[in-house]
């Protein structure tokens, strides 16, 4: 299709952050939304863009969305995912933080918690909490991802493995309509995997525009998991599937309201 100077700026939006709104599209090209939704439309039929509700995605099948842009989508989702999951952890506990900006916000929320042992593969989270008293830091060795400071590799297993812990906090990077858990770096997913097998409860922490996402690599079963919190579960099959292996749905979203 021809693509005007328009649509191509709004696919190169689309590429660096993984998701463009139509409101913030029509705010910055002082059109109406109207105008948006029809290159939207335009864009998607011609399989350049995905359509979600109120905007579109950046199809990726084997390559994650900038970890800097990563942290813009959906910030204020993952704020309050990052607050109710802090919720479920008592003073007192051990637990595993893994890789990822909504993990991150879990362990930005667990600055009033003491007594807490965290073992985490995520750099970033490390040198958020080991600034605060009462929390022992305990942080993976191995091959450090430039990409996101996330430690990966056979040697962050062995480490994991050596831990049992009370509580869990996980991502995914994309939740297909089956529940398979996914992921783009099968790394970071053996590392995912040490940490579900060697936790008493596992919290699962993803925002909703992760059921709009695919990723090539398996996690495992959101039946894996104990607790999924989300901001909104608009997906029939992931309910059913939640009720059915009695994981716990927490949505933010309507506790909120």
């Amino acid at each position: 299709m021809f693509l005007s100077d328009r649509q191509e700026k709004i696919i190169a939006l689309a590429r660096s952050s993984g998701r463009v709104l139509v409101d913030d599209l029509a705010a910055q090209f002082a059109v109406t939304p109207q105008t948006i939704r029809k290159d939207l439309n335009d864009l998607c039929d011609a399989q350049l863009l995905t359509r979600i509700h109120g905007g579109a995605t950046f199809p990726r099948g084997t390559e994650n969305v900038r970890y800097d842009a990563r942290r813009q989508i959906a910030a204020t989702e993952k704020q309050a995912i990052g607050v109710a999951a802090a919720d479920l952890i008592p003073n007192n506990s051990s637990l595993f933080i893994n890789i990822g900006t909504t993990t991150e916000a879990v362990g930005e929320a667990l600055s009033d918690h003491h007594e807490l042992m965290v073992i985490t593969n995520n750099i970033n989270v490390a040198n958020r909490l080991r600034l605060i008293d009462n929390i022992e830091v305990v942080i993976a060795g191995g091959v450090v991802r430039q990409s996101d400071g996330g430690i990966v590799g056979e040697a962050a297993v062995d480490f994991i493995r050596q831990f049992k812990v009370d509580y869990a906090v996980i991502g995914a990077s994309a939740i297909d309509p089956d529940g398979a858990l996914l992921d783009y770096d099968f790394r970071e997913v053996k590392v995912a995997q040490a940490i579900i097998a060697n936790a008493r409860h596992v919290i699962l922490v993803a925002d909703s525009t992760k059921f709009e996402r695919t990723a090539p690599v398996r996690i495992g079963q959101i039946s894996q998991v104990h607790t999924f919190i989300t901001d909104q579960c608009d997906s029939p099959s992931i309910r059913n599937i939640c009720q059915q292996s009695g994981v716990v749905l927490v949505e933010t979203a309507k506790a909120n309201r």
